[in-house]
């Protein structure tokens, strides 16, 4: 623009650019790739080291070098040429480099799939499914991790490159965010506070170079409040929102505990606030224990969890493990679950179907649990058909424990000589494999205390081959600490266990509904103890942590008249002075007693409802409050005499109710175009183009009311359109988030 003519501009006018800035491709591509960086960095938390983070490391280089190089090859193209021509061959080139990192071995010179390269990319695909349902973090890195990782997180470079080239900030920011996020959300770990200021740190970056380019920006940004506003957000968010007070009743509602499968069970029982997980209903005096999922095998270091093939409810949990001479009674309970978030479904064992659920849950014959790749356990009500399998004494003590099962690949496990020693000492007197196992039950629950914080304290808060030595050792520990102990020290006595991840038997209530009683099962009866498999008789459960559950026990034929107690209900023990314990115990002072002081079925708090409705009404409120926060604004600089600021609130308007806007005209062409096409108040609209005028040519002006004109304007562009058009103007008025350069004209 000539000298001439910017001198000519109106003051008003005159702080923003002429054009949208040119932006250096390099540098947009870095700060994206810099984004998708962000965004991986806490996968490094759950994922094990390994070649995954090479290969996304290589996808969001290649991306940004091909994101940067192709802008500027075709700078002189239009720009949709420019991007489209930039995504195919940022596309093609992840396909070929993602080929040969993951099987460059099926395909044409190593880079172009062929058909065995896509059969092989289904099924890594399908392991790295499996491993993600039923892994436990940190899982594994395998192969099919790494492919889909690629794949991910390829996909977000991209998206990425594209946005910030763009001026997409405000997108580039979310997907950043979000994408980040889901480790800290699925794993419900700590706040990882340096991966937030970094996050912080690309997100004011992202919104700088956005801004710098944007025609409306002004020509020298002031750093010091830009720097301060991001240290204000910062300290904001590190100081005074951890100040902020959480009541106990928000605090401990929603999901009360999300499970997967794995031992990690340590930081649920340890929550201040146990919160009700499920309720279940039977027609048994006592509620039995509650199965999720199964581990059966021990690499030295973690229990993985039992990976076997499901089949639709409409088969059945397959063939029973018991024989016709034991004896076992049908159960029915009633199970339902308000705030677990888990992959499977709590139910009692042995399983013999089920009723009241989706056909997306799927029945594990093996091990008779209920597991789902896409559904969630919350808020499912269901009936579980069950056996109480009650052997006589008699009949597990003639019946041999089955041998460990070792697959062909598998190497053995090098264990401390504590745990095999210990073991052969503890069940010296023992005749039986049965007699074994109830030494070692008793064993543990006389000589051993119940502790959360001791293993923490001492280093051992695991369920490794040196955690379980040192447990050994000092004799104190939770559900975990004891079961792992006890499976490793039967497998040592050649016996196949393996450890029930669950819920100890819930709290009776004084709900009733018809003629079954009601328990509550809380978040802090999470619960893992092992199982021994008898041919013959299934897997019999065993309770070896002190202070907690029952101890399995059963009696003499001769003593009962053919019947017994069955191991996951209440029965005598053979530990002196054992009671039964529905939940770990824990001093929580006074709390307990002041939230629930009747034991009585705790109802679901309405409190995170009408906060999470509240929310969700402000998200889609906030664009219509920050365009009334605005329009107060130049509203108010109006009444004092302000011309630009009545000239653009009008023009802001125009874009909210997508009225034809060009900037081409003049404000007295545009106010006749109003006045004509709108109806506008031609004496209104005068008195503010000529305050426009004399705001841009006069040397002087005195100041003008120009609010009651401002209002006519505003209210008659309002009525000159249709019901829907007014209502997207206040949900979502355009003004916010388009530019000057973009506000192209637009019919309704």
């Amino acid at each position: 623009m000539p000298r001439a003519e910017r001198e000519k501009r109106p003051p008003f006018l005159s702080w923003h650019r002429d054009r949208e800035a040119r932006a250096n491709p390099a540098a947009l591509s870095a700060l994206a790739a810099a984004a998708a960086l962000v965004a991986v960095w806490p996968y490094t938390s759950v994922i094990e080291p390994g070649s995954w983070s090479f290969a996304i490391l290589m996808m969001v280089v290649l991306t940004a070098l091909i994101g940067a190089g192709m802008r500027v090859l075709l700078s002189r193209r239009r720009a949709w040429v420019r991007d489209l021509a930039t995504l195919l061959t940022q596309v093609v080139a992840g396909i070929a480099v993602l080929t040969q990192l993951t099987a460059a071995d099926t395909a044409y010179l190593g880079l172009i799939p062929s058909s065995s390269t896509l059969t092989a990319f289904g099924s890594l695909s399908a392991s790295a499914w499996e491993e993600v349902l039923y892994g436990s973090a940190p899982i594994e890195a395998t192969p099919g991790i790494r492919l889909v990782m690629a794949v991910g997180f390829g996909v977000v470079a991209i998206l990425l490159d594209h946005l910030v080239a763009n001026r997409g900030a405000v997108l580039a920011s979310v997907l950043t965010a979000v994408v980040g996020s889901v480790p800290i959300i699925v794993t419900l770990g700590d706040a990882n506070v340096v991966w937030f200021i970094a996050l912080g740190i690309v997100i004011l970056l992202l919104f700088r170079a956005t801004a710098r380019r944007d025609p409306e920006s002004p020509h020298r940004a002031s750093m010091p409040v830009a720097a301060g506003v991001g240290v204000a957000a910062v300290v904001a968010a590190l100081v005074v929102a951890p100040a902020v007070p959480v009541t106990a009743s928000l605090a401990g509602s929603g999901v009360g505990v999300t499970v997967d499968a794995s031992l990690r069970l340590g930081d649920d029982l340890r929550q201040p606030n146990p919160v009700e997980v499920l309720t279940l209903a039977t027609e048994a005096d006592t509620a039995p224990y509650l199965r999720l999922t199964t581990l059966s095998r021990f690499d030295g270091r973690v229990w993985q969890p039992d990976r076997t093939g499901s089949q639709e409810q409409s088969e059945g949990f397959g063939p029973a493990e018991w024989g016709e001479e034991v004896a076992a009674t049908d159960v029915s309970t009633s199970i339902r679950v308000l705030r677990m978030s888990s992959a499977w479904l709590p139910v009692p064992y042995p399983a013999t179907g089920v009723q009241g659920l989706a056909g997306s849950w799927r029945l594990v014959p093996e091990n008779r649990t209920i597991t789902s790749r896409n559904a969630d356990a919350v808020g499912n009500d269901y009936t579980v058909a069950s056996a109480r399998v009650a052997p006589t004494l008699e009949q597990i003590r003639a019946t041999s424990a089955a041998e460990p099962v070792v697959g062909p690949d598998e190497e053995p496990v090098e264990l401390p000589s504590i745990i095999a020693e210990t073991a052969a000492e503890v069940t010296a007197d023992a005749d039986s494999d049965y007699d074994r196992l109830v030494a070692l039950q008793n064993w543990f629950r006389s000589e051993f205390s119940y502790s959360l914080d001791t293993p923490v304290e001492e280093g051992f808060d695991g369920t490794g081959a040196q955690a379980v030595a040192r447990f050994l050792e000092v004799r104190s520990g939770y559900c975990v600490h004891f079961a792992g102990a006890f499976a490793l020290m039967a497998e040592s006595l050649d016996m196949q266990v393996r450890i029930v991840v669950g819920y100890l038997p819930g709290t009776r209530t004084e709900e009733r509904r018809g003629d079954e009683r009601v328990f509550s099962v809380t978040s802090d009866q999470l619960h893992s103890w092992p199982e021994v498999l008898f041919p013959g008789i299934g897997w019999v459960p065993f309770e070896p942590t002190a202070s907690l559950g029952v101890p399995t026990s059963f009696a003499s034929a001769s003593t009962t008249g053919g019947g017994t107690s069955a191991p996951s209900t209440p029965a005598p023990t053979s530990t002196p002075g054992a009671t039964q314990s529905t939940g770990p115990e824990i001093d929580r002072g006074e709390e307990d007693q002041a939230t629930n002081p009747t034991g009585t079925l705790r109802r679901l708090d309405p409190t995170p409802v009408l906060f999470v409705t509240l929310g969700a009404l402000l998200v889609v409120a906030l664009p219509g409050l920050a365009r009334g926060v605005l329009r107060a604004g130049r509203r108010s600089r109006a009444r004092r005499g302000d011309a630009a600021a009545a000239w653009a609130e009008v023009r802001a308007t125009m874009i909210d109710l997508q009225i034809a806007v060009s900037d081409a005209d003049s404000p007295r062409m545009r106010g006749a175009e109003l006045v004509a096409e709108n109806g506008v108040d031609a004496a209104s609209m005068r008195t503010l183009t000529d305050a426009v005028e004399r705001a841009s040519y006069a040397r002087t002006a005195d100041p003008e009311d120009l609010e009651p004109a401002l209002s006519q304007v505003l209210g008659r562009l309002h009525r000159s359109v249709d019901r829907p058009a007014r209502l997207r103007a206040l949900l979502l008025p355009r003004s916010l988030f388009v530019s000057k350069s973009a506000d192209a004209p637009v019919l309704s």
